[in-house]
């Protein structure tokens, strides 16, 4: 978790990658990325810690790119997503093979398991909402169970910065939230 996360709801994300919320918070410091680097397959596939922070990462990844794939279906002619597939085949020679998979995934609800540097393992359930509209914006929402070792876990990172309001932030609206 990074000093400005907060446990609350996550702003919306597209059906593609932009998730910034307190489980994203676990992976990066979304809210001081460039607004284009905000984005979970990027931390996926082109992060070199992201097998660290994602101790599933292999399953991470297959989810990924499923659901990258799920949202080129539902926007062929989306140039920004045209981009990030372009940008991640040239990056990832994982992400190419699975992407030759053809896997497509909804992501609906689960469970998604984060490590992070000070509080180790945080698994983390969650469920994900479609926003209505022509955008196929969706609202992932992440949750730790009170007294739970993740709940735990979230409010000793949350104590850091309790008193620190967190700077303005922007998603892109090519995003996945994993």
């Amino acid at each position: 978790m990074t000093p400005n996360a907060r446990p609350t709801p996550a702003p919306k994300g597209s059906s593609g990658t932009a998730n910034v919320d307190q489980a994203a918070a676990l992976i990066a410091d979304f809210p001081h990325l460039p607004p284009d680097e905000r984005n979970m397959a990027r931390r996926i596939f082109l992060d070199p810690d992201a097998r660290r922070v994602h101790p599933d990462w292999d399953e991470a990844a297959r989810t990924t790119v499923g659901i990258l794939r799920m949202t080129a279906g539902r926007r062929p002619h989306d140039r920004r997503l045209v981009r990030l597939i372009g940008e991640l085949s040239l990056g990832s020679e994982t992400f190419r093979a699975l992407w030759a998979s053809h896997h497509v995934h909804e992501k609906t609800h689960g469970r998604k398991l984060f490590r992070h540097p000070t509080v180790g393992d945080v698994a983390l359930d969650y469920q994900t909402f479609h926003v209505p509209g022509p955008a196929h914006h969706l609202l992932v929402i992440y949750t730790a169970a009170p007294g739970s070792p993740a709940g735990r876990a979230l409010n000793f990172l949350a104590s850091f910065t309790a008193t620190q309001p967190p700077p303005p932030c922007e998603a892109p609206e090519v995003g996945l939230g994993l």
